[in-house]
């Protein structure tokens, strides 16, 4: 059986919305965004 192993990812967001945006737009736009990193299950390889 595999073991399954967590793999991160990264996900813009709004800070006054909430809504998730396009990572590179929240690089640009710093002051009124979120890039925050998240884990997600995946396979292991």
């Amino acid at each position: 059986m595999a073991r399954k192993r967590a793999v991160t990812t990264q996900v813009g967001r709004d800070a006054k919305t909430g809504r998730f945006i396009p990572i590179k737009d929240g690089n640009r736009r710093n002051s009124t965004t979120v890039v925050e990193t998240t884990k997600r299950k995946g396979k292991a390889k």
